[in-house]
């Protein structure tokens, strides 16, 4: 089936003190936006009959414009900036984003950037942030910001931390004193930053540890988030995301869901991942959590930023994605193109006089060729900068590109263009067969039919051994004997269907 048109319409929502209330048109409003459900047209001041939230106010309106299958197209409305979704965020770690100035990130199309928690409160810390009026205003951005609580640095500095029930406490890099970080100084430090969407302080473990620690980081993620509720001292001007724990384990993803959901938060993120799991198990947790998440509000995937991930989590239904992979990259010399990557710094790049992508509209690939940033990035920061400035391009591209085509109706021959170029022979990965599968998407024209038979099968928990001879042979079978296999494919295929809906959402 085709993309289904939602309507969007330009509203304003009160405050609603209680439930059943008769409300009109208020515009001194403007930022404090309740999901819409019963509402009036804008221009109209006919009262509406409305419902008011259950629990906490949000900052942020999402509207679902038109979706195929699980994945959707969206328009999230924040207090700085009117995003459209799916979306990809840079990682300015210290409120910059190296090399690049805002005029050009404003150039790219980025509409939300990230900074991060702990180490805009070592420095240049957060009560300077807030006198000098919030990092919008400390860094002159004008658009959406989120902020992350400081979780993730559980991970990457272990050796500095130390995670206990009250909080987590580092060794700060700077001057190596103890630092506690408890949710509710989290919640606290990221109201004085003042970024539209703020994110819950969560107990986080590599998605490789197995064993008791990945429930106990559950539970207490849990039971983190209420601290980080009733911490919150901003929600009409910022948005709390609670992240969804849990490893690999489907039963306590599932708990974590539905626990975050019953707290009636603004959206939600998939925590956890990209930390060196297999990608089989990647994109199933992406599936899991994106079908249990409520249809109103944002998904946001943390720490993806390859675009083959963005692609197959967007087709799954999420909406947003954060990582430092295109602009670490680009600092080692390497580009992001259709094909997958080009690295500038191999010698066949010297005499190149092709731009990075002929097909690319930014400004590096219009004024600069393949050889000359051979040159830069060997011995010239400017050319970690173009690299930046194009890899970046290439992702908010990406996003564009997504976000049009599932809005006109054709996103299942924007996922088979894009493998189709990044995979010229045919050699999909067998997990991205998997998750198309589980998202609905028909990609047989861009890879194999037997691998991707024989990944239904998969999906669907089915034996395929007795296929294994086929899949691992077919290519010294003449036409016609493979044809004949092809066609006993299909009446078993006949009989997956029901599985494989039953696997959709």
């Amino acid at each position: 089936m085709y993309g289904r048109m939602v309507m969007s319409i330009d509203v304003r929502l009160t405050q609603i003190p209680k439930r059943n209330t008769w409300i009109t048109k208020s515009k001194s409003n403007n930022k404090k936006f309740w999901p819409p459900r019963m509402f009036h047209h804008k221009g109209t001041d006919t009262p509406v009959l409305c419902s008011a939230p259950d629990t906490n106010p949000m900052a942020l309106r999402f509207e679902v414009l038109a979706r195929f299958n699980r994945a959707r197209a969206a328009r999230l409305t924040l207090p700085h900036f009117v995003c459209e979704t799916p979306l990809f965020m840079p990682v300015g770690t210290q409120g910059t984003i190296k090399g690049l100035t805002n005029s050009q990130l404003e150039d790219i199309g980025c509409q939300i950037i990230l900074g991060n928690t702990y180490h805009l409160a070592l420095r240049p810390t957060s009560e300077l942030l807030e006198e000098a009026g919030g990092l919008h205003k400390f860094m002159n951005w004008q658009r959406g910001m989120l902020t992350d609580s400081g979780g993730f640095q559980m991970v990457s500095l272990l050796h500095l931390a130390d995670i206990t029930e009250k909080g987590v406490t580092f060794q700060s890099p700077v001057d190596g004193k103890p630092m506690l970080l408890t949710p509710e100084e989290s919640i606290q430090i990221q109201n004085r930053i003042g970024a539209d969407i703020i994110m819950a302080l969560d107990d986080v473990v590599k998605t490789t540890i197995t064993g008791p620690r990945i429930e106990e980081a559950m539970y207490r993620t849990l039971r983190w988030i209420d601290r980080c509720i009733a911490a919150h001292g901003r929600p009409h001007d910022q948005n709390l995301f609670g992240i969804v724990q849990g490893g690999l384990d489907p039963v306590l993803r599932d708990i974590c869901v539905k626990g975050l959901v019953d707290r009636n938060l603004p959206g939600y993120a998939i925590g956890g991942l990209a930390g060196g799991e297999d990608k089989d198990s990647f994109w199933r947790v992406v599936a899991q959590c994106t079908g249990s998440l409520p249809e109103d509000k944002p998904r946001y995937v943390m720490g993806v930023g390859y675009p083959l991930d963005v692609v197959v989590c967007s087709a799954l239904g999420a909406d947003m994605y954060d990582c430092v992979y295109p602009t670490r990259t680009a600092r080692f010399g390497t580009a992001l193109v259709p094909e997958g990557v080009l690295k500038l710094k191999q010698r066949a790049m010297a005499d190149d006089t092709r731009p990075i992508d002929p097909t690319c509209p930014c400004m590096v690939c219009k004024n600069y060729s393949r050889a000359y940033i051979h040159c830069l990035v060997t011995k010239d920061a400017m050319g970690s900068q173009l690299l930046s400035y194009h890899n970046l391009y290439y992702m908010m591209q990406l996003s564009r590109d997504m976000h049009s085509s599932i809005v006109q109706g054709r996103f299942p021959k924007f996922v088979c263009d894009f493998l189709s170029k990044m995979f010229p022979e045919g050699n999909v990965p067998e997990w991205v067969c998997n998750a198309m599968e589980v998202a609905g998407i028909d990609i047989s024209s861009c890879c194999s039919f037997p691998e991707r038979a024989y990944n239904a099968k998969e999906v669907a928990g089915i034996d395929i051994s007795s296929d294994c001879t086929l899949s691992s042979s077919c290519g010294e079978h003449d036409s016609d004997n493979v044809s004949d296999k092809y066609h006993g494919l299909n009446l078993k295929l006949e009989r997956l269907r029901n599985i494989e809906d039953a696997l959709r959402r």
